[in-house]
């Protein structure tokens, strides 16, 4: 079952309100008593329908979701899909310039301020949740798996783990890896983090960014899994197939 409403991020859009999707497993309705971990996850219109999906391809969760059996609900945010780059300014920790967009004022740490401070607490009053640092995760891809980096080393003490496709990495390289360095992370996090072969080709150096990314996690002692995907590319499609890798590293020996 999914539920879709409507909710406003007032410091970040006013009032315009973008939808939520909460993804509950079978199991919720089977066992009233049953309380599931929480994955939340970033561009919640391409998560789960096609038909509101971007460029009309979503990653089929659901389906993934519901042939495998797992029992996690899954939390799905729209993106700010405003005209002046304001997906990339939410999904952005760091204010940046890049050619061709102009500057771009990070608001990364205002969307998970909101997203960990109001909508969480929504969440785990309405929905049968496992609330604790242990059982929440976090998974977004492109901007939202820059983001879901940002969450697990900046936020630790909410998130456990995380999944983060095709993170945007490629600007602002060596404040990501700072702030990998100077974060406060438990050692038992886990992070699987993957790249495209085809899409590494779209920014200068990216393999070298990728990697100084990789080893400054590895560094920290993270538990991460890092995969190159091959033939892989920057689409919903791609990532779409990486599920089943993600999920396995996400529920890795896990009770």
């Amino acid at each position: 079952m999914i539920d879709k409403w409507p909710v406003a991020i007032p410091q970040l859009s006013g009032k315009k309100q973008r939808g939520v999707y909460v993804y509950l497993p079978e199991q919720a309705k089977d066992d009233p008593a049953a309380r599931f971990p929480v994955l939340y996850m970033f561009d919640g219109h391409n998560v789960f329908f096609d038909e509101h999906a971007t460029y009309g391809k979503s990653w089929g969760m659901r389906e993934y979701m519901e042939s495998a059996g797992i029992p996690m609900i899954i939390v799905a945010v729209e993106c700010n899909h405003g005209k002046h780059h304001d997906r990339l300014k939410e999904y952005s920790p760091f204010t940046f310039v890049e050619k061709g967009l102009g500057r771009i004022t990070g608001k990364g740490r205002s969307y998970m301020d909101w997203l960990v401070n109001t909508l969480k607490p929504i969440i785990d009053e309405t929905y049968p949740t496992l609330p604790d640092r242990e059982n929440t995760f976090i998974a977004g891809s492109s901007m939202g798996g820059l983001m879901s980096l940002y969450a697990a080393v900046q936020y630790n003490d909410v998130f456990s783990r995380a999944a983060c496709l095709s993170p945007s990495v490629w600007f602002a390289n060596s404040r990501v890896v700072d702030m990998i360095r100077n974060a406060a992370v438990a050692p038992d996090t886990v992070i699987y983090m993957d790249y495209g072969s085809r899409e590494m080709a779209t920014h200068p150096g990216m393999l070298k960014k990728y990697t100084r990314v990789v080893t400054a996690l590895m560094d920290r002692n993270v538990l991460l899994t890092s995969r190159i995907v091959p033939n892989g590319d920057h689409c919903e499609a791609c990532w779409e197939e990486q599920i089943p890798f993600f999920m396995n590293t996400l529920l890795y020996q896990r009770d």
